[in-house]
């Protein structure tokens, strides 16, 4: 039995999911190798990932060319880069979803970012990459903006799979479950079998953070900056709270009875962005059954190197989240502010990172036209 720290986090109910995909990592089996190593039980993409593996390389350039030859577009090539990956990510984890029963191995693509305020064209793009990719353990991610709720439970309702991403806020989070479990009965008013529709719900943490920490700096009490570094924590664990509320009771039992699985929480967003902070704060701080914690190939490093399993956090650990939070509130940080920033900036960063890669693939393939 393998005994690394990342393995013994499994044991514990975290499913450690790798925040990071690329050509090179499937052509020299090095995701192979962290699903076999390091107990990696799936993977997450974005814009940004994907920008610095297509840009920061040149394992793509053969095909770029060849694309680009044939008339593609740069966002033609783009998607066909990415489709080719996922598919062969969605095939090396296809074991680790068959021996979970379908409630693991899962495979994240986002929708194109510029669409996160339109429901109708997430949802047609949702539906056009379940498609492409043709894979059970294929996940969506849809972002949690006002548009994105009906789009999730749409797609869910479809028995599309869904990663809802850019969560911030604990009422937006407490949305996206309704969301999650209006579709789920709507799949099963239509016969759907809902044990194979899977979902996570991202709940962003270290860009907490990072913005409230400046505040709190900005106030400059001892009141204040005592509260720094805790935040994030807090509001994460409020989270898996309100998570441990929803997926109980009588409605979810039914639906549970029918073969449906509950909407795991993913803390995303799990690498340190303060140099003082430990570098697996994110990584000790959410250990909890039934979730996920997808982390950059760094944090994965650190944690197998001096990662030391603490005990699952509880009702006492929630009782404090809920204080930090009032005392953040009390030195004159307002908490719906600092959500709308950090939803607001989210969306905007993930935009910056596709016209990125759409930039700098379209230089590439002028050159082979």
């Amino acid at each position: 039995m393998n005994t690394s720290p990342l393995h013994f986090l499994h044991v514990a109910g975290v499913s450690p999911w790798l925040d990071q995909i690329s050509r090179g990592m499937l052509d020299d089996g090095g995701l192979q190798r962290h699903v076999d190593d390091n107990a990696i039980r799936g993977v997450t993409s974005n814009p940004s990932i994907f920008a610095a593996a297509i840009t920061g390389s040149e394992d793509y350039d053969d095909q770029v060319g060849e694309l680009a030859s044939r008339g593609a577009s740069a966002d033609e090539i783009i998607r066909t880069l990415m489709a080719d990956d996922l598919r062969r990510a969605c095939d090396v984890l296809a074991p680790v979803h068959e021996a979970s029963d379908g409630t693991d191995g899962f495979v994240s693509v986002e929708v194109t970012p510029t669409l996160a305020h339109d429901t109708d064209l997430t949802v047609a793009e949702a539906r056009d990459w379940a498609k492409t990719i043709d894979r059970p353990n294929l996940l969506v991610k849809v972002p949690a903006t006002e548009a994105g709720l009906p789009a999730i439970e749409q797609l869910i309702a479809e028995g599309i799979s869904v990663n809802v991403t850019l969560i911030f806020s604990l009422e937006r989070y407490r949305a996206v479950m309704a969301a999650h479990l209006a579709g789920l009965r709507r799949a099963l008013d239509d016969g759907l079998d809902l044990s194979a529709i899977a979902s996570v719900g991202s709940f962003f943490i270290s860009r907490m953070d990072v913005e409230v920490d400046q505040r709190l700096d900005d106030i400059g009490t001892t009141q204040a900056t005592a509260l720094k570094g805790t935040t994030a924590i807090a509001n994460g664990r409020l989270a898996y709270e309100a998570f441990l509320e929803t997926y109980r009771g009588d409605e979810w039992e039914e639906l549970a009875a029918r073969g449906a699985h509950v909407q795991r929480p993913l803390w995303a967003s799990t690498s340190t962005k303060d140099p003082d902070y430990p570098d697996t704060l994110y990584v000790d701080a959410f250990v909890a059954p039934h979730t996920v914690n997808t982390m950059p190939l760094s944090t994965i490093e650190a944690y197998q190197d001096h990662g030391d399993l603490p005990e699952a956090f509880g009702p006492t650990e929630m009782a404090l989240a809920h204080r930090t939070l009032h005392e953040m509130e009390a030195v004159g940080v307002d908490y719906d502010e600092v959500m709308e920033v950090l939803e607001t900036e989210g969306v905007d960063k993930f935009i910056a990172s596709w016209e990125e890669v759409v930039s700098d693939v379209a230089d590439e393939a002028d050159t082979h036209r």
